[in-house]
């Protein structure tokens, strides 16, 4: 299993594989513009020879890029929507050009819209980006989210509605957080408890449509609907689940990206997959 964590690309693309060098990481998982602005900054051909480079140097590889946090393609404000439409077309051209497989994205809020009415969006505009994108080889992985406020995403029916509507079912997948599927009301801790919500995520979804892994512990409860990260064991889950994910041969192929909190030495990431890879048995 490739463990790693989310880096920052602060200074340029290229510094989120040096800092994941650095914290230890098979492979890392990165914004490719800021995530909390809609303006991309130019990305260069010198940018992007770096970053294939500290690629080739260090052997850290992408897993996957995240989206903004600002996209919203479920959004029933038509301004909004086309905005975070072209956002996201924006990410997708990015993660070509910087041959990053993946890319994350919540699925969105309906703001009050109704659930049925906001997965709807969701699927019109990514087949309306595939067929824009048609040469294109990025899969879209919709995250499982925590269901806070009218976020949509929060259980495995609703991302296999979504998937399902997706007429080109190469580019489209899942990522896991378990902290989200936790506060979600999805029990991981007993052997279990995670044995049966696996079976469910494969019934509804399938394994093979399963692509990334967050590996987060919870700072609310179970059940809470609050998207919270903590780092491994001092959370609510504990750290008996994240030996249920890396023994499951089933997963091994699945990278595991941690998301939580960190100062700029990266120590936390280090102690968080140091702690991950020594529960392999």
């Amino acid at each position: 299993m490739l463990f790693g964590a989310h880096q920052s690309i602060a200074g340029g693309v290229a510094n989120a594989i040096i800092r994941g060098k650095k914290a230890t990481c098979d492979t890392i998982q990165m914004f490719n513009k800021s995530s909390n602005q809609w303006r991309a900054k130019e990305l260069t051909q010198t940018d992007i020879d770096e970053f294939f480079h500290q690629i080739d140097e260090t052997g850290v590889t992408v897993a996957t890029s995240h989206t903004s946090y600002l996209i919203n393609i479920a959004s029933p404000d038509e301004t909004l929507n086309a905005k975070s439409y072209d956002a996201l077309k924006v990410e997708m051209e990015r993660c070509e050009r910087l041959k990053i497989p993946n890319l994350v994205m919540h699925p969105g809020s309906h703001v009050g819209s109704g659930e049925e009415t906001g997965m709807d969006r969701v699927s019109v505009n990514i087949n309306k980006l595939m067929a824009e994108l048609e040469n294109g080889t990025v899969r879209l992985l919709l995250e499982a989210t925590a269901g806070q406020g009218s976020n949509l995403g929060y259980s495995f029916e609703q991302l296999a509605y979504m998937m399902n509507q997706v007429e080109d079912k190469t580019r489209i997948g899942i990522c896991l957080d378990t902290c989200h599927i936790f506060a979600a009301g999805y029990a991981i801790t007993d052997p279990k408890d995670y044995k049966k919500t696996m079976k469910q995520f494969d019934d509804t979804i399938g394994l093979k449509n399963l692509h990334i892994i967050h590996a987060n512990d919870s700072l609310r409860e179970f059940g809470s609907r609050k998207d919270r990260h903590e780092h491994l064991g001092k959370g609510h889950i504990g750290i008996e689940a994240f030996r249920n994910f890396v023994n499951d041969n089933r997963l091994k192929k699945i990278p595991m990206i941690l998301e939580t909190p960190k100062g700029e030495e990266l120590t936390e990431d280090i102690a968080n997959l140091k702690l991950l890879r020594s529960l392999v048995e």
